[in-house]
Formats: C-alpha cells, sequence, structure tokens
C-alpha cells in the first residue's frame, strides 16, 4: 500500500535541502510518495536575512557546516543578500507539481540555492530551472508574472497554518510528525508505525 509522507519545506532553509539526503535513503526501497508542501519562514513584508549578519554566520560554522559534513551534503552559504523570498520559488512549485515534476522541481530549487548560490527570488533564474526540467520557459515564466498560482499557493500556506506548522522541515505521515532534519531510521520509523496503524 502507498503511504505519502508530507514534507513541509522552505527553500530558503539549508535544513531542509539537508533533510533530503536522509529522506531519500529512508524512502529508497519503500512505497512511498513525497509530497512536498511549501512552508514560507519570511513571508513578505517579513525582512529577510543577510548572510553577512551575525545570525546565519554564526549558525552556519556552529550548525549547518557540521551537520552537512556528517551528511555528505555539499553545501554553501548563498551570497545573495538581503535572501530572498521563497513566494514565487513556490509558485513555480505550483507549476511543475501540476506537470508532475514537483518533486525534480524542489530538488533543483534547492541545488540552485544552496550549491550555486542562485538568487532564487527573481523569474529569470526560475524561469532557467524550469526549462531544465523540460517545463514551457515561456509558459513558465508568464505564469509567475501573472500570480497564476498564487492562490494555490496561499491555499497550501493556509493548510500549513491549519496542521500548526511552525517549524521545518516537518514531516507528516498519516497524522504522525517529526520535526527538524532526522535520520533515515527515524523517518523509517515514523513511515513502519503509519502503516502498522493503518
Amino acid at each position: 500500500m502507498l503511504t505519502t509522507i508530507e514534507v513541509f519545506s522552505d527553500f530558503v532553509c539549508p535544513f531542509c535541502y539537508l533533510a533530503e539526503q536522509p529522506l531519500a535513503d529512508a524512502v529508497e526501497d519503500g512505497d512511498v510518495k513525497i509530497a512536498w508542501r511549501p512552508f514560507e519562514l519570511r513571508p513578505e513584508p517579513t525582512p529577510t536575512l543577510r548572510p553577512e549578519g551575525d545570525y546565519l554566520q554564526s549558525t552556519w560554522q556552529q550548525v549547518v557546516y557540521p551537520m552537512a559534513e556528517r551528511l555528505g551534503v555539499p553545501i554553501v552559504l548563498p551570497r545573495v543578500s538581503p535572501q530572498p523570498y521563497s513566494r514565487l520559488a513556490f509558485e513555480g512549485f505550483a507549476y511543475a507539481a501540476q506537470r508532475s515534476l514537483g518533486r525534480r522541481y524542489t530538488e533543483r530549487i534547492f541545488r540552485a540555492f544552496f550549491v550555486e548560490q542562485r538568487d532564487i527570488g527573481r523569474v529569470e533564474v526560475l524561469t532557467d530551472v524550469a526549462a531544465e526540467l523540460g517545463l514551457d520557459a515561456d509558459d513558465f515564466r508568464a505564469a509567475l508574472e501573472s500570480g497564476r498560482y498564487a492562490e494555490a499557493h496561499q491555499q497550501a500556506l493556509r493548510r500549513a497554518r491549519e496542521l500548526e506548522i511552525t517549524t521545518v522541515p516537518t514531516f507528516l505521515v498519516d497524522g504522525r510528525r517529526l520535526e527538524g532534519v532526522p535520520s533515515a531510521e527515524a523517518l523509517h520509523r515514523l513511515l513502519n508505525e503509519a502503516v502498522a496503524l493503518s
């Protein structure tokens, strides 16, 4: 029986990117569908963080880089300053998801930001990523510029609020939740418990 694991994340959260590896390991052999869900840590007009600021500098040195090293995941603190808002990237996600490319789009956007240091708040960057995935670049750009997926994104955010999501990444399986960057073993347990109860 197919089990769905919902993953609430933000494209500008390094812990959401780092969680991809244990998630991939946990679902590798199982009958599991990953459903990515948007959550904006700093929605507009809340000011976003600056990479040169003390908070990000110390968090990355003390927590992010050591965790990335343990997981074997390449990552850099993006120089984009201030950090981009993620709303447009999420509207692009809604476009990609409607065409069954939500997972690949999510993985690619994380890499664009945390490895290539590209500004994922810009339509041009998002359109480049969409084109790489084989999406219609002109239609994708038009969708973002017109706000075609704005309501779908807001609806997804409302659902996150209803579920009282406050931390990313958060993993949900049949109402059971796990917050933060889990081990593959912890995700296996979450999935197994859900299957046992179904």
